[in-house]
């Protein structure tokens, strides 16, 4: 056996065992990628449909009625009478 043959076949033999721990590691961290991706998409998806009730719940806050109602009960607004009306032009 020559002396090159000699340090090739270990130094394979060490490549090759790197190449496999590579592999794995390189598996292992594709997959804990992909599932803390999977939970940043149910995060945003549980997101989405907070922001979706949320604008529901302001859109029936907004309405004439409700606004209205606040103005009669809270703040005790009420309609001037047409007298006590004043137009005021530019």
């Amino acid at each position: 056996m020559s002396s090159l043959s000699r340090w090739l076949m270990p130094l394979l033999w060490v490549l090759l065992f790197v190449s496999a721990v590579a592999v794995v590691w390189s598996r292992h961290e594709t997959r804990s990628l992909f599932i803390q991706l999977q939970g940043m998409h149910a995060k945003r998806d549980g997101l989405d449909i907070e922001w979706g009730q949320l604008k529901i719940e302001q859109s029936a806050w907004a309405t004439h009625g409700r606004v209205e109602q606040t103005a009669r009960a809270d703040l005790k607004m009420v309609i001037p009478k047409p007298d006590e009306v004043r137009l005021v032009q530019p």
